[in-house]
């Protein structure tokens, strides 16, 4: 049985959505439980999943003048090479662009900045639009430099390793994992009878996701402009045979009677049928007046949007999805290559955020960003290496913004939450993190423990349950 299920679920990373497995779970069994989600009005998350592991020592920079001056003589090697990207040195103090947090007391004399690649953000920030979460990561327990050096508390495992710590960050354990909490999420808001039908509960730009898998929903590829084609049609659509060619991908002349053989003809019938009334839905949608970046996230973005665009088409009330870039694995030529992916993320996501106002939803869709961990303060060479904990933004309508969550530690070495050349234990862990996002996504205590296995593990930050207005 289980070699069954996961060669089904194996048949989403094509062309064709696996959404349609939601078809098959009288055959499969169900895992679900009776759910009581809060799903009136329309919510939906948008997890930005940055691979590789962005460097948080890099974006959000100290700016009191001590903080800066002490940042700036560990990282001397990288700000000298900033000084060579083209446009200018921004790690330049005079260049940063100061954050006025309301809740700026809360770190006494120190402040805080972002970069000149991340101007539309930090314009959102300061009109209280966007939040930033402080040292966010993947713990167990609650854990500090000397439980980490004694081994006195039980850790997550496979640190530092960029597969296992994206699927702890998605599913709260390495790589192997069968279910993410976005997948989750969804499972439970569908249970409450959020949408029509689960096959568009959950959307991916990056085909077959953890994240977004749950018990009972699975991932529906999208990209900008429809649902993925399968290029063999495409490719072959002059011939005269093309007809035989479309019945073929649409298992219509298939008769083996075997079980397997019948679910799968089932999963590719239904996922044809479902690409074919996504994209006819989508023909019929208005355009969307903002213009995104032409970039790989932009593109991304601008997918999302067209779907939520169809979200009463397709009888959706509540939806997650995914998009995701990489290269943020930056042990070389840091200064260069981050640069650009900065302003990918601020340009698509303040495209994002701009195209949900235009629809009316600027309060009802978040958006939030995911990375492998942060890096370490020391730098290596012309780069850094992988860390731990890393800051994150979330923003939205709904975002009690102009505010950083959680706990931002010093950018030095030997502090209590040092792990080592300044890899930051984290002090919010994901499923922290993760709640106020479930919460104002209509999800109860029983559900957010499901979703979320180490939750039990960690009290609810009553800071962080104020970052969504109805989350608390």
């Amino acid at each position: 049985m289980t070699t069954r299920r996961n060669m089904l679920k194996g048949l989403s990373a094509g062309a064709l959505s696996a959404a349609a497995l939601g078809t098959m779970q009288t055959a499969l069994g169900s895992f679900t439980t009776a759910s009581a989600a809060n799903v009136t009005g329309y919510k939906a998350l948008v997890c930005v999943f940055l691979y590789g592991g962005l460097d948080s020592y890099d974006w959000l920079i100290p700016y009191d003048q001590s903080s800066y001056d002490a940042w700036a003589t560990i990282r001397s090697d990288i700000i000298d090479d900033w000084g060579n990207v083209e446009g200018g040195n921004t790690r330049a103090r005079d260049r940063l662009l100061s954050l006025s947090a309301d809740n700026g007391s809360d770190f006494g004399t120190r402040q805080f900045a972002l970069t000149e690649e991340m101007a539309g953000l930090h314009g959102l920030f300061e009109s209280g639009n966007a939040a930033i979460v402080g040292n966010v990561g993947p713990l167990i327990f609650p854990t500090n430099k000397s439980a980490f050096e004694n081994e006195t508390i039980e850790l997550p495992k496979k640190l530092f390793s960029h597969n296992d710590q994206q699927s702890t960050w998605m599913a709260s354990a390495p790589e192997g994992a069968q279910f993410g909490w976005g997948g989750l999420f969804a499972d439970a808001a569908s249970e409450s009878g959020a949408n029509a039908t689960q096959d568009f509960s959950v959307m991916t730009t990056l085909g077959s996701e953890l994240f977004l898998s749950g018990e009972t929903t699975r991932p529906f590829a999208i990209q900008r402009g429809g649902s993925p084609s399968l290029s063999a049609l495409d490719a072959w659509s002059w011939l005269p045979s093309a007809p035989d060619l479309r019945q073929h991908f649409a298992a219509s002349r298939y008769g083996d009677d075997s079980l397997l053989s019948q679910d799968i003809t089932d999963v590719t019938k239904r996922s044809y049928d479902l690409n074919n009334l996504y994209n006819d839905t989508l023909n019929s949608a208005m355009d969307i007046s903002v213009k995104f970046p032409r970039n790989s996230l932009g593109r991304q973005l601008e997918a999302v949007a067209e779907a939520i665009s169809i979200r009463d088409q397709l009888s959706n009330s509540r939806q997650v999805f995914m998009v995701g870039i990489g290269g943020f694995d930056t042990h070389d030529n840091q200064a260069e290559t981050l640069s650009r992916k900065l302003r990918q993320i601020n340009d698509g996501m303040v495209a994002f955020y701009s195209a949900m106002q235009d629809m009316g939803l600027g309060n009802d869709v978040t958006a939030f960003t995911m990375s492998d961990f942060g890096r370490a303060l020391a730098p290596n060479g012309d780069g850094t290496d992988h860390g731990w904990g890393a800051h994150h933004i979330v923003l939205g309508g709904a975002v009690t913004g102009k505010t950083i969550y959680g706990q931002v530690p010093p950018a030095s070495f030997g502090h209590d939450q040092d792990a080592g050349n300044g890899r930051l234990i984290p002090t919010t862990s994901v499923e922290q993190y993760a709640e106020p996002l479930g919460r104002w996504f209509g999800l109860n205590d029983a559900e957010l423990a499901k979703a979320l296995p180490n939750f039990e593990n960690f009290e609810s930050q009553k800071q962080m349950m104020s970052m969504l207005r109805g989350a608390a």
